[in-house]
């Protein structure tokens, strides 16, 4: 370390240590330190589910709910988020969440349930156990991270694997000839009548985060009255299987995974 960089470094101290930059009024952001541990996530740079877990977080608090609330995460990226949020949190098998999550529910219908799960675990493995929870309107919050990939086991073609997406299981690129279509299955559940609220959201740019955040709060407050399933899918991205750097992972999210799952709300209360 050279000279000019030891003072550098020393008025950057001085600086952070004035009391006129330190005034509340300058905080950009405070993590909610309640529900969020001080602790690196495992995710790959870039990767939206550290993103959805703070503000999750971010809504606990704010709630006031962090006593009563119990989360559900099966197999998955999401296998590890017990390490990141401070709230009472249970595994499930590969796929099963929301049957757990629906258990649960039932034995503490005072509490604020919800499940984490990826694509590869909700629409495919899970597919049955999502369908039938969603159709009999268990009063629980689904919250469904898409990102087109199985992302922890490998970067196998997932039910979400866009037409002609690669991955390593269909490397010359998804054939919906012989693999069949991507399965959009937030469009089916807002078909149901168990449905209450379905949305779909993504985290790639900060407009985007603080609706998603909204639509997680407005989720809670709908298990609060009673009102049945609530399911946000938030379209994310992958960028270790998608071979990709994070700037180029949110690019090709928007051009290709947004305009085939296009954001917005599926299903809202009526008037």
């Amino acid at each position: 370390m050279n000279e000019k960089t030891m003072l550098d470094d020393q008025h950057f101290e001085n600086i952070i240590k004035e009391e006129s930059v330190c005034t509340k009024e300058n905080i950009v952001y405070e993590a909610p330190h309640d529900v969020l541990y001080d602790t690196p996530m495992h995710y790959c740079p870039g990767c939206g589910h550290g993103v959805t877990h703070r503000i999750l977080a971010e809504v606990i608090s704010e709630l006031g709910i962090v006593h009563d609330v119990i989360g559900v995460a099966p197999v998955g990226c999401s296998v590890l988020a017990y390490n990141y949020l401070n709230i009472d949190m249970t595994e499930a098998a590969h796929g099963r969440a929301s049957a757990a999550a629906t258990g649960i529910k039932r034995v503490f219908p005072e509490k604020y349930v919800f499940s984490y799960q990826g694509d590869g675990d909700l629409a495919a493995i899970g597919t049955g156990e999502t369908i039938h929870t969603c159709n009999r309107g268990e009063n629980i919050l689904i919250i469904f991270i898409n990102n087109g990939i199985y992302g922890m086991t490998g970067g196998q073609m997932a039910p979400t694997t866009l037409p002609g997406m690669k991955s390593t299981t269909s490397p010359e690129g998804r054939d919906v000839a012989t693999m069949g279509n991507p399965l959009k299955i937030t469009d089916l559940v807002a078909q149901l009548p168990g449905t209450y609220y379905v949305t779909r959201q993504s985290v790639h740019k900060p407009v985007n985060v603080r609706k998603a955040k909204k639509a997680i709060e407005k989720a809670f407050q709908y298990q609060k009255e009673n009102k049945g399933t609530c399911f946000i899918e938030i379209v994310s991205n992958c960028p270790s299987n998608w071979k990709m750097t994070p700037v180029e992972s949110n690019k090709w999210l928007e051009e290709n995974m947004i305009p085939y799952y296009p954001l917005g709300d599926l299903k809202t209360p009526k008037a």
